[in-house]
């Protein structure tokens, strides 16, 4: 899934885009409700806030959250329940991350590097996971790979065809806009920091300063100046994220919306689902740092909890299967679907799927492997993806359903929250979708691990369904009894109504009661799942 950049910033010279993809003891507890009064929070979330604002709650700290800190205290109290393995089906993990390496799955039934498939599963040395994408990493986008084949026969071909010339005359000159404005933010950035001999120089020591007019340091004054004024506090930040937009068009140009681009590595025809088995390596960590998605979903779902380090987990008891199969492009079905599969083979009780596309060549694959998953009593849940688009509209691939009619009874689909309850509640990204869309949680600035023990606030539905899945993971884990499909109902039931009007797909002349944005009109809520949980295990 490609994190989409949207201009927030205008000025004179351009756009500035930044970055925004064993059952436990009786519970005696009493949901939270009534929260259409709660106040909104008008001060700035704090560092510790912004670093946990999904796991608080709505009522005590007026911050949408899902009541996982309040969870953990008042109804699991140490509990730890029965251990739940989650697939992260995504880019590569760094599974030796501080926060990550002890909930990392080991395959029992394998030895390590003896090149040998010891449990017959059709995968060799697959001690974490598998990667289904070799040493590949950039990839074309789907309907680049459909306008590349020149057939008029496939379905939706000129709509991709014309999709693509579209997009990439958008991404010439979104490349040419972000380059001028990192010139510019870089060369400002340098001047102030030979300047004031360091690096994290402060607005207020800029605008102390009274350059002589028209110099170099004048230059880079009004420029820093022009950007503090737009809610940015860091001129250092700022360049990386402006970096971060010229590398997103770059690729784009060179590899996403380029027909001649060739990124499949592992031999395979991804056209012909039976095509060479057992394709790609065991190798689930990045390729280079940056590839660090993957990373930040896990983190979500499972970081060690309150080990002092960086982040805390959703779930406290998970190991995570570590599965490489979402590139940076659009994912191939034929991976998605074999991913799918390979997880729930081999003992997987929740999957995670933050990726999507608005084409796909062969979507039955994929949805015949949700079936499969269903039929296996295994969860599957699925980012809604961030094109702030209606998706019982607009396609929106994979899904569960063929004209709305369901295949699975397991799976969920995860619209975005962002940390602001009133109006602007739903991440202006979010897709939503009152048949497609199952619930709502956070998904906006989640703070999380990412490659080389390091962390990182990301935003997009990728960020949403994992902390849905690790919710799942926990109500699971402390009432493993029940049925796949009876958590799932769990979730959507248990979450908070809202019943408020909120700004839809980040445009202000769109506003729309919550309810009308998902099926079940709730955000989802881990302390009423666990207490709805209780109850329907007795």
């Amino acid at each position: 899934m490609k994190i989409t950049y949207k201009p927030i910033l205008l000025s004179a010279f351009a756009s500035i885009v930044l970055s925004s993809c064993g059952g436990g003891a009786p519970i005696l507890s009493t949901p939270i409700e009534n929260i259409d009064n709660t106040p909104i929070k008008e001060s700035p979330l704090t560092e510790a806030e912004a670093h946990n604002w999904g796991h608080l709650d709505l009522v005590k700290d007026t911050i949408p959250g899902m009541s996982v800190d309040k969870a953990y205290a008042e109804i699991i109290k140490g509990k730890k329940g029965q251990q739940i393995i989650v697939a992260v089906i995504d880019s590569g993990i760094d599974i030796t991350h501080e926060d990550l390496d002890d909930v990392i799955w080991t395959n029992p039934k394998e030895i390590a590097g003896n090149g040998i498939d010891d449990d017959k599963n059709g995968y060799i040395d697959d001690i974490h996971g598998w990667n289904f994408l070799g040493d590949a990493y950039d990839e074309q986008l789907e309907m680049t790979r459909i306008a590349a084949t020149l057939d008029t026969s496939i379905p939706r071909y000129a709509e991709a065809n014309a999709k693509l010339e579209e997009d990439y005359q958008q991404a010439l000159s979104g490349k040419q806009r972000y380059d001028q404005i990192y010139a510019q933010v870089s060369s400002a950035n340098k001047v102030l920091t030979a300047h004031f001999k360091k690096a994290d120089y402060t607005p207020e020591e800029v605008n102390a300063l009274t350059p002589t007019e028209g110099s170099e340091l004048a230059t880079a004054v009004a420029t820093a100046k022009f950007m503090y004024g737009n809610g940015i506090t860091s001129i250092t930040e700022a360049e990386e994220q402006v970096k971060g937009g010229v590398e997103y068009y770059a690729d784009q140009l060179n590899a996403n919306l380029n027909k001649e681009f060739k990124g499949r590595t592992t031999g395979d025809n991804p056209d012909d689902f039976n095509d060479k088995p057992g394709y790609g390596n065991n190798n689930v960590m990045p390729t280079k740092k940056s590839e660090s998605h993957g990373t930040h979903v896990a983190g979500i779902i499972a970081a060690e909890r309150n080990n002092g380090l960086g982040a805390n987990g959703v779930a406290n008891n998970v190991k995570i299967m570590a599965i490489r199969a979402v590139p940076n492009g659009d994912e191939y079905d034929k991976d998605i679907a074999k991913a799918i599969r390979y997880a729930v083979d081999n003992g997987a009780k929740v999957i995670n799927g933050s990726f999507g596309k608005s084409f796909s060549m062969h979507p039955e694959w994929v949805r015949d492997a949700i079936k499969y998953a269903s039929d296996k009593g295994v969860i599957f849940v699925h980012a809604a993806g961030n094109s702030s688009e209606n998706v019982d509209v607009e396609a929106n691939f994979p899904d569960d359903n063929v004209n709305f009619v369901e295949v699975s009874n397991t799976y969920i689909r995860v619209g975005s929250l962002a940390p602001s309850y009133g109006t602007k509640l739903v991440s202006g990204f979010s897709n939503y979708g009152k048949k497609n869309v199952d619930v709502f949680a956070p998904g906006s600035e989640v703070y999380s691990t990412t490659p080389e023990n390091e962390y990182k606030a990301m935003g997009g539905t990728s960020m949403a369904s994992p902390a849905v899945a690790g919710v799942a993971a926990l109500v699971w884990s402390q009432y493993p009894k029940l049925k796949a499909s009876q958590v799932k109902q769990i979730i959507l039931d248990s979450g908070l109504a809202v019943h408020s009007q909120v700004i839809v797909g980040g445009d202000a002349k769109n506003v729309q009661p919550f309810g009308n944005l998902s099926k079940s009109e709730k955000i989802v809520n881990a302390y009423n799942a666990l207490v709805m949980a209780s109850q329907i295990s007795k």
